[in-house]
């Protein structure tokens, strides 16, 4: 019997029919916390009356405090739910304002233990204060998720004390549940970004030096204020980090996913996240070790993507905004701005040429996917529909109606003098900008056809000087080794200088799962296949014989289907999809 030999393709926005994939079911299924189709109603009911004055009060001088309440969502009661007010500019600006609307925290099993809604343990409204369109969150979120781990979000309703309370963005917290659903793990080091400055009451609150990843010397207690740990353990390794990033940079890839970071920064920079480490304000990320000893950034509180809001009208101009410089530093390192203006990891990595390269790949690939005006008019429209009368009747709310949509296609300037991106005219502005730039407009390789044929794969490659095969066999799909394949008649390449590069694949015979994918570089870029490595990969698997290319490798099998739609069992020389519980579909072709 002949070996078999699958070869799949993956097919990340291919609809085989309307029910067979939905990007938005890419982490929630249809019916979960986070699914965007549907309103949920919210109703909290504390037992203290003075509850809001209570709350106020700790967030200013006791902010982990929770106080208890009921919660009740489909007609299902949670008793004694811990509930807190949480954010920063989005707390100040409506309490100044006598607004009631101001951001929840609430956490089921607090007083409960185990109690949880559809698995979450922990609920996070954020009150969109800063969003005239309530969309910003969560249609960049969907873009986000593609390229690293992201939290989901949707719209809710909530009601307080039997009251309407107002249209609010449901955000997934960055929490162990977060972290055993993208990592399988959930006990390393974990690390909310952001320090302890506030918005507001800046007279008597502390301030600290922002989470830039200065290193602050060996003590660990010169960072607490920089940073929050959500972990019971993990201020050694944060300093660490800190350590070899300022000191000892060319071994940066033993404590830190470069690639994972690279991709949060070309996402930041494509969607014009201003609040984030690259961009105006250094804050608003996550930082988690996993078991293979590498920090991973993870990004968080996303409302301020597509422009945001820009305070005041100095600030608002086409050449800060959508002509932002992709390749932004921050300052010299060691200058007069030293320490809390610099960002020595930004600084470090754009400034080594292969992985500006590769982050310039990155953006690249982030204009041609995720750009698309007519796919993301229609996640907006569907959220607004869906929303609109909750967002009328929402009177807590700052902006008007007719700012609710006019703030998705054009900037918007509010009577308190600030600018707020439009959605789609970003979009349109800073893609012809970028596609435009001397440095993303470079020729990169082109790169088709790879195969694997027994322990030997091929792909045709062109205009590359080089070109690697990238391998790892780690279960947490890190460090990536870098094999040359060739194109000279040697080392299993048939043909010399045809374009065909070869290699054989390491490890193949190791009965170990081995991913790969290929690098090619010239002298102006590189070209990454499949594009979004190392997120995502090719996986060779000894047990079935196939290889694949799997965003989400922990991930089940829902149903196989044909080309008609009709379920089926698995047969050979047959083109069959295979549907996942992540929403992602393959095409496979088992041959005999």
């Amino acid at each position: 019997m002949l070996k078999n030999i699958a070869l799949l393709f993956f097919i990340p926005y291919l609809s085989i029919s309307q029910n067979l994939y939905n990007p938005q079911e890419l982490y929630d299924l249809p019916g979960g916390i986070f699914e965007e189709d549907s309103l949920r109603v919210l109703n909290l009911q504390f037992y203290n009356p003075n509850y809001h004055n209570y709350l106020v009060n700790s967030w200013f001088y006791s902010p982990s405090e929770r106080i208890p309440a009921s919660l009740t969502v489909n007609n299902v009661l949670y008793d004694s739910v811990g509930v807190r007010y949480k954010g920063n500019s989005t707390f100040c600006l409506p309490n100044d304002n006598q607004n009631d609307k101001v951001p929840y925290n609430i956490d089921l099993n607090y007083f409960v233990s185990g109690q949880n809604f559809l698995g979450l343990n922990k609920i996070k409204l954020a009150n969109a204060w800063m969003d005239p369109t309530f969309v910003k969150q969560i249609v960049s979120s969907n873009i986000y998720r593609n390229y690293l781990p992201t939290g989901e979000s949707n719209l809710v309703r909530l009601n307080v004390q039997g009251d309407y309370l107002g249209l609010y963005v449901n955000d997934e917290s960055i929490n162990k549940q977060f972290l055993k659903k993208h990592f399988d793990e959930k006990s390393g080091p974990l690390f909310k970004c952001d320090n302890i400055d506030r918005f507001c009451d800046t007279a008597n609150a502390p301030s600290a030096m922002p989470p830039n990843l200065y290193y602050l010397g060996i003590d660990s207690t010169l960072y607490y204020d920089s940073y929050d740990m959500k972990s019971d353990q993990g201020w050694g390794e944060l300093v660490k980090l800190t350590r070899i990033l300022n000191q000892d940079f060319s071994n940066l890839d033993s404590i830190l996913n470069i690639d994972r970071t690279l991709w949060a920064f070309a996402v930041n920079q494509v969607l014009q996240n201003l609040d984030c480490y690259n961009t105006y304000y250094v804050h608003n990320f996550y930082l988690y070790q996993t078991k293979d000893k590498l920090f991973q950034m993870i990004p968080w509180d996303l409302d301020n993507s597509f422009s945001g809001a820009i305070m005041g009208w100095d600030y608002w101009s086409q050449s800060n905004i959508y002509e932002y410089d992709p390749y932004f530093t921050g300052p010299n390192l060691g200058g007069a701005t030293q320490p809390w203006d610099e960002r020595p990891l930004l600084y470090k990595l754009l400034n080594n040429n292969h992985y500006r390269k590769i982050y310039t790949a990155h953006i690249n690939t982030i204009i041609e996917e995720s750009l698309d005006t007519n796919i993301i008019r229609a996640n907006i429209d569907n959220l607004q529909n869906i929303a609109f009368s909750a967002a009328v009747q929402d009177n807590n709310k700052v902006f008007t109606m007719n700012e609710y949509y006019e703030n998705v296609n054009n900037a918007i300037w509010a009577s308190f003098s600030w600018g707020f991106g439009g959605i789609l005219n970003t979009i349109n502005q800073r893609k012809e900008f970028l596609l435009n730039h001397p440095e993303i407009s470079l020729v990169a390789p082109d790169i088709n056809n790879l195969t694997l044929t027994n322990d030997l794969v091929t792909v045709e490659i062109f205009n590359a000087d080089i070109v690697n095969l990238m391998v790892t066999t780690s279960e947490y799909n890190s460090r990536f080794e870098s094999f040359l394949m060739y194109d000279d008649g040697s080392n299993g390449d048939i043909t010399a200088n045809d374009g065909i590069y070869s290699a054989i694949l390491p490890h193949y015979s190791s009965g170990l799962d081995v991913k790969f994918y290929v690098k090619a570089e010239n002298n102006d870029a590189i070209k990454l296949h499949p594009q979004r490595a190392e997120y995502e990969f090719f996986i060779y698997s000894p047990i079935s014989e196939v290889i694949s290319i799997n965003p989400n490798l922990r991930r089940n099998l829902i149903s196989i289907k044909n080309v008609l739609g009709k379920e089926v069992t698995e047969v050979k020389n047959t083109p069959l999809f295979y549907i996942y519980d992540d929403g992602s579909v393959e095409r496979r072709i088992i041959l005999k």
